[in-house]
């Protein structure tokens, strides 16, 4: 008997990436990309979001946009949607952290990290559910953080977000999954992006997180690409509710 074998086979579809003019939403753009995937890239520069799509204009388009600042994400979905159709994948990797101590952090801070990291995860996905049900497939992506379970020094709002990531989609499983939509989150280690500059400027600083890893090493962008690729195909039909942590074993320690 010839025994079934997973599909992780993501060409012809569509998806949605945000985040996509660096770090790991750079990446998973990029992976997909060279899946066979059209993408949808959303971040606020207008030069960045140009020069990804010149890299490969015919399976790239993009939408510039403010995600902390969106008010109507019904509009923001239809823009994504008119370039080639409904994304049969999102991936929520645009983020922001402040690293500001408690006793510092201004309201406006607190908004402004809860607004991009939470509040636009939970009403982009809403805003293109609709698509996913009718085509009966769909794959919500989300990024967490070692700080969606423990607390790191002036991660006050980042940590708080990111706790909120983890609930939202397991929230989010419950309320789609039986439609044939996934909901799953990665949460990365310590990678060297934009948003880790300022740990990675720091070599022992760099060197001592790496020690507290079952390898002893930090993470590389390729590390995400096969959790990646896995939550976004067929092969996770039936992985839901869950948070995939791609850390080396740093939590395992």
């Amino acid at each position: 008997m010839r025994l079934p074998t997973p599909n992780f086979d993501l060409r012809g579809q569509i998806a949605c990436v945000t985040g996509v003019t660096s770090g790991l939403g750079a990446y998973a753009a990029n992976l997909l990309t060279a899946l066979g995937v059209r993408v949808v890239g959303l971040a606020r520069s207008v030069e960045g979001l140009n020069d990804w799509q010149s890299a490969n204009p015919e399976t790239r388009s993009f939408v510039p946009v403010d995600l902390a600042a969106v008010t109507d994400f019904a509009d923001l979905g239809a823009q994504i949607t008119a370039a080639f159709g409904s994304p049969h994948i999102l991936i929520n990797a645009a983020g922001v952290n402040p690293r500001i101590g408690a006793d510092r952090l201004s309201l406006a801070q607190w908004d402004h990290t809860l607004n991009l990291n939470l509040r636009a995860p939970m009403f982009l996905a809403q805003a293109l559910v609709p698509g996913m049900r009718a085509a009966g497939y769909g794959r919500i992506i989300n990024f967490a953080s070692l700080q969606s379970e423990r607390a790191f020094e002036n991660g006050i709002s980042y940590g708080a977000s990111k706790g909120g990531v983890a609930q939202l989609t397991r929230a989010m499983a419950q309320a789609w999954s039986a439609q044939g939509i996934t909901a799953n989150a990665l949460a990365p280690g310590f990678f060297e992006t934009k948003l880790t500059a300022a740990v990675f400027q720091d070599p022992d600083k760099a060197q001592a997180l790496a020690d507290q890893t079952c390898m002893g090493r930090n993470g590389i962008e390729s590390d995400l690409g096969g959790p990646l690729q896995f939550f976004c195909s067929a092969a996770s039909s039936y992985v839901t509710g869950q948070i995939l942590y791609v850390d080396g074993g740093f939590t395992a320690k």
